[in-house]
């Protein structure tokens, strides 16, 4: 009996049947070449089809030349698009899925290429990190771009696709510009109110259905809340709704927050799930047509929840259908232990603004679930039970060797077990166990408790391929190792010490930050148990190489909780009471400091082996993408 039956219905959108309410919302891939499909990006969309979705909306699809939203964007502005979309709609089609393209103008958002003109917008407003102002669109221009979204709906037609989304969501873009009166601040008949903010979208919806006809969908896109002062409300939102039904709009796409705010439209990992289903639930009350809730829809039975629930009646799910192509299909048939877990991180989309394309932290196999097979079956040993010689026995094993992983420890998941300790980070907690059922499912023998030595590696393991993932041991200085209380920020997280009640940090990286989170009092009262946390680094900013909402969520946490971070502090000296720093040329001195904490990197730990291919951190210390990336890559070369 399916599990999830409500997930599983299907629904009515406009006059068409989607067989399931799992819908995988636009997620920028930067397949796109110029503008025009390619194989690789029919494959990333097939392989979701394939996998049981119901419907798919596609990333970004730009509808005029001018402005380009990221290098690798879609594009439809002229009818020499259509034979790829062709290709497309087609290969999602064999899958009894739908696909709607999601029509953009990027506006005061474009990608700054050399030789585009000054951005347009609402206003003269733009984002927070313009380097210039754009200036406000011209109503003769705006009747052109709505005659563009039109054209390109109806090429996208021409191409058998089912619909469009409008987006207008996360005051992202012109029409989400426009809607939102944080940057519309227009006296015409395109602002003013709310009414007039809204004309440029009913206009577009008024133009696509004219091309298109009843028969094709057509969603919108919204911010239910942009939590934000100044920003749409939900009751903004809510007559809002409204209007689009009334303009025949099929369905709605309630998101929320805004790209000024972050974290707010893409939240970060350890957050709540489906942090706009309040907004979805409300509309939902007010409206006639479905509506959708997006983010942090990471398992099947949450989705399933918030549709029993009332709370809407369609679950978008984007990163996990990255994470895991069979998502549907795993749910559907009582698998959902076997679907590999979005951990929320984010890093999936890290490289989309630098020109690289999408990727997963824990799926290095993003594009195509495909191993092949190896020529020739050899006897692979994996040192080391971490992520990376997890996945490295996994890949050999699907290719078709003979693998036998020994771990020294009584458990499995190296460091990342370490990880998993801070708070919003209990996520990784799931990748481990993922990765330790996989290795159970594919019968690969491994061994609990035992330290390879080099005696084995000459006898028993003789005729054995090595692969070596033996981690990394934090870093110590040992000079500042004369304080009264000493230990490392992995110490603590593993129970092996328990620290102070005035605690300096030596390190504001990612492992450092974590901590001082993991240590600090939940809430800043001043109680006289709370601990007195301090972060000591070295350069003028926090996490650096870290973005994106994980790393802004817990740079906020820190500030909330009275945790001091002093950048570009320099310490000097350090004897058994004191702890001595410079910053901007000042010597400071820290005297009443119980313990001191190191969390200035790690080194990798080395066995000595000509045989030995070295993976994750015993080779180059890095994050978990890394590792689980690097380990994939040399496997597939077994």
């Amino acid at each position: 009996m399916n599990q999830f039956p409500h997930l599983f219905e299907p629904i009515r959108i406009g006059k068409q049947t989607v067989k399931n309410r799992i819908f995988m919302p636009p997620l920028s891939t930067n397949l796109a070449d110029k503008g025009y499909v390619t194989d690789a990006l029919i494959e990333h969309y097939s392989n979701r089809a394939k996998g049981g979705v119901g419907l798919i909306v596609t990333e970004v699809t730009t509808v005029e030349p001018t402005y380009t939203y990221l290098p690798g964007d879609m594009s439809i502005y002229d009818d020499s698009y259509i034979p790829g979309w062709k290709k497309l709609v087609d290969a999602v089609h064999q899958y009894d899925t739908k696909i709607l393209s999601q029509l953009f103008h990027p506006a005061y958002m474009a990608f700054p290429l050399p030789g585009t003109p000054q951005l347009i917008a609402p206003s003269n407003v733009g984002p927070y990190y313009a380097k210039a102002a754009p200036r406000a669109a011209t109503v003769e221009e705006l009747h052109v771009i709505v005659r563009q979204f039109g054209e390109a709906a109806h090429r996208f037609q021409q191409a058998g696709g089912d619909g469009v989304e409008i987006q207008c969501a996360h005051a992202h873009g012109l029409l989400g510009g426009f809607l939102t009166p944080l940057y519309n601040k227009r006296t015409d008949e395109y602002g003013g109110d709310i009414n007039g903010r809204l004309r440029l979208t009913l206009e577009v919806i008024e133009e696509v259905r004219k091309m298109c006809g009843e028969d094709f969908i057509i969603d919108v896109r919204i911010s239910g809340d942009e939590y934000s002062d100044g920003g749409l409300t939900l009751n903004d939102m809510i007559y809002v709704s409204k209007q689009l039904e009334k303009a025949g709009v099929d369905f709605i796409h309630v998101s929320g927050g805004n790209t000024i705010k972050r974290g707010s439209s893409m939240p970060a990992p350890g957050t709540a799930p489906a942090p706009h289903a309040h907004s979805s639930e409300e509309i939902k009350k007010h409206v006639h047509i479905p509506v959708a809730t997006v983010a942090r829809i990471n398992e099947p039975w949450i989705a399933e929840e918030l549709i029993a629930n009332g709370k809407t009646d369609i679950c978008m799910i984007g990163r996990p259908n990255l994470c895991d192509s069979e998502f549907a299909n795993k749910a559907y048939a009582g698998k959902a232990e076997d679907i590999c877990p979005c951990i929320g991180c984010g890093r999936c989309l890290n490289g989309i603004m630098f020109g690289k394309p999408i990727s997963c932290t824990v799926n290095p196999s993003v594009e195509t679930n495909a191993i092949e097979k190896a020529t020739e079956k050899k006897k692979v040993l994996v040192i080391g039970g971490g992520p990376a010689g997890m996945e490295a026995a996994y890949v050999a094993k699907k290719r078709g060797h003979e693998v036998v992983l020994c771990e020294k420890s009584n458990e499995l998941g190296g460091l990342l077990r370490i990880a998993a300790v801070p708070i919003s980070k209990q996520e990784l907690c799931k990748v481990i166990k993922f990765m330790a059922r996989r290795l159970q499912n594919e019968g690969i023998e491994v061994r609990m408790n035992c330290e390879v030595t080099p005696e084995m590696l000459e006898t028993e393991f003789k005729d054995y391929e090595v692969v070596c993932s033996i981690g990394a041991k934090p870093k110590e200085i040992e000079s500042f190792k004369q304080f009264k209380q000493t230990m490392t920020a992995d110490d603590i997280l593993a129970g092996r010490t328990f620290p102070g009640r005035k605690i300096v940090i030596l390190g504001g990286g990612s492992v450092g930050c974590e901590t001082a989170d993991y240590l600090a009092p939940l809430i800043n009262d001043l109680f006289p148990a709370n601990r007195d946390v301090t972060i000591l680094e070295m350069t003028p900013s926090l996490m650096t190489g870290e973005g994106g909402a994980a790393k802004s969520q817990l740079t906020q946490r820190l500030m909330r909780k009275g945790v001091k971070i002093e950048l570009n502090s320099q310490v000097t000296k350090v004897d058994e009471n004191t702890i001595t720093y410079v910053k901007e040329g000042v010597e400071h001195h820290i005297d009443d400091a119980d313990t001191l904490v190191f969390a200035v990197g790690y080194i990798p730990l080395k066995m000595e082996n000509e045989r030995a291919n070295y993976i994750g951190d015993c080779d180059k210390v890095g994050n978990l993408k890394d590792a689980i990336g690097a380990a994939y890559q040399l496997a597939k070369t077994l």
